[in-house]
């Protein structure tokens, strides 16, 4: 590496894990990256790397959020989900787990398909959709 190059700093898991939480839980309830910034006293951006990890949420502040959008803390660390974050590598270090279906349901995409899905009050309709995009996935499988 050269000795003036910029070393590109990684977040931390749990920070990204932290993050992706406020994300989903501030897209389910509709609202915007500048409204909980101007309820937390904080600029938009500053949402933003929140919610990326780019920037570690302190207790305090995360304890602001947790109240805001109306969760308990535990909320932002599922046990679950956290132990799948880290693995270690070969080498002996530590490599971030991709969870495709994890980050689906964290994206705009899947948050705007559980509601809608959600949104369908009767069973019957439920399952004809489910069954309809089982019958048109690549892999097919009935859950």
């Amino acid at each position: 590496m050269e000795p003036n190059a910029v070393k590109k700093k990684v977040p931390n898991p749990a920070d990204v894990h932290v993050g992706a939480r406020i994300r989903m839980r501030r897209m389910i309830l509709g609202i915007s990256q500048e409204k909980l910034g101007t309820a937390l006293g904080v600029t938009f951006q500053q949402v933003q790397k929140y919610e990326k990890g780019a920037t570690r949420v302190g207790a305090g502040r995360l304890l602001e959020i947790a109240n805001y959008l109306g969760v308990p803390i535990s909320y932002f660390f599922e046990t679950a989900v956290f132990e799948a974050l880290e693995a270690r590598g070969p080498s002996g270090a530590i490599v971030t787990v991709t969870d495709a279906f994890d980050q689906f349901v964290k994206s705009s995409e899947g948050i705007k398909l559980n509601n809608a899905f959600l949104g369908i009050n009767d069973p019957a309709v439920r399952r004809h959709l489910l069954d309809l995009v089982v019958s048109m996935s690549r892999n097919g499988q009935n859950g």
